[in-house]
């Protein structure tokens, strides 16, 4: 049975739409308008509150935290400083992605994961001999994302504390009228944005706060469809879309490294060992077969397709996810999996799997589009990933 979120009482009143969506045995609202376009400009211009407790999130304390954190992770959990937020990946014995998250350092021999899939078993299985205790606090935690160039502003009107010196991916706990929080500089729409932990208890509490604290900002509830296209913008990968989850792939074709996945940076090679480390070592010294690319396509190619049967160009206005194939020379050399149009941009861009031969920024492809039912291919490139990156993200 489908569950409801804490934050449900609000958000099924606001849901105009009634277009619902599952997330990890949750309902959120795919949009609450008709459209998801309002909810889209609201994270680009004002802000945007995003519903995000199906998250499966975990703590994880004692002497031993660190050290299982780092036999797990590819990061190097145990230099971390208490605050501090790190994004990771975790791999399998063969160094193929898992999933992907953040670690929070909540203090010395606390952490808190954040996840997309279920890790508590995985998490057990790596603890065993170590001093550590392992919490599943998922139903427990709320969690709502605040994001947009207006988030600071109307978070700091409930604030006790100066948010203004909060760091990119640092947190900080704090009280919200009153309400005991942590408060973490994070997001998924690659803009300036926070996100709020809360016991569930004060759930209802802080999205009343919220709401009216941001009226006058333009505060706006939002939905999976607007996220989406603002985590394509910004280049953020989805898992089970963008990568098929190692314990998922029927075949070994269908996995992905971090090098793969454009993760490189977050891969600690010179750290004790960690699950997958010595065949990540090996493919670091050999290079990886597949690069995670941006892809823009022409806007000329565009037009002259539809041209061709009479139309103007007729792109689909929410982010799509689907396999869709990328040649070079008429051969094919990867596939996209998510894309759609910026409105911010005025863009066609696309995510995309491509043969490390043709990562390189600039390289010309083509991608396959349908127009009136028939297959074509539009004229486009590589280029470097995020699409949209502000300054104010990380100012």
């Amino acid at each position: 049975m489908l569950r409801t979120t804490p934050f449900h009482p609000r958000t099924s009143s606001l849901c105009l739409s009634h277009a619902w969506r599952r997330w990890s045995g949750y309902v959120v609202a795919s949009a609450y308008e008709l459209s998801h376009e309002r909810e889209y400009h609201a994270i680009r211009s004002a802000a945007a509150l995003f519903d995000i407790s199906p998250l499966y999130k975990y703590l994880v304390r004692g002497r031993d935290a660190a050290r299982l954190l780092d036999r797990v992770t590819t990061r190097d959990i145990a230099r971390s400083g208490v605050g501090q937020v790190l994004y990771t990946p975790w791999c399998n014995a063969a160094g193929k992605v898992l999933d992907d998250g953040t670690i929070a350092r909540l203090d010395a021999e606390t952490f808190r994961m954040t996840c997309a899939e279920p890790n508590l078993r995985w998490l057990e299985e790596n603890a065993i001999r170590l001093d550590v205790v392992i919490e599943d606090v998922s139903e427990s935690t709320a969690a709502l994302a605040l994001q947009g160039p207006a988030s600071r502003a109307i978070l700091q009107q409930l604030a006790d504390t100066d948010l203004s010196e909060l760091k990119y991916y640092w947190l900080t706990a704090t009280r919200l009228r009153g309400m005991p929080v942590t408060i973490s500089r994070t997001g998924y729409t690659g803009d300036l944005g926070f996100e709020i932990w809360v016991d569930v208890e004060h759930a209802l509490s802080l999205w009343d706060a919220l709401i009216a604290a941001g009226a006058p900002y333009g505060i706006t509830p939002a939905g999976m469809l607007a996220l989406d296209v603002a985590r394509i913008e910004a280049g953020l990968m989805l898992i089970d879309v963008d990568y098929v989850p190692a314990r998922k792939a029927l075949i070994a074709s269908q996995t992905s490294s971090p090098f793969e996945l454009d993760l490189g940076w977050t891969v600690n090679l010179h750290k004790q060992h960690f699950v997958g480390k010595p065949a990540l070592a090996a493919e670091a010294r050999r290079g990886a077969q597949w690069g995670f690319v941006g892809i823009e396509l022409e806007w000329d190619a565009l037009e002259k397709l539809y041209a061709e049967v009479g139309l103007a160009p007729q792109l689909p206005s929410a982010a799509w996810r689907t396999s869709v194939p990328l040649y070079v020379d008429g051969d094919q050399i990867g596939y996209a999996t998510s894309g759609g149009w910026s409105p911010l941009l005025k863009k066609y861009i696309a995510l995309a799997h491509i043969g490390s031969r043709w990562a390189a920024p600039g390289t010309p492809v083509e991608m396959e589009v349908t127009v009136e039912h028939r297959r074509k291919r539009a004229a486009g490139s590589v280029v470097k990933k995020p699409f949209f990156n502000p300054e104010r993200k990380r100012t």
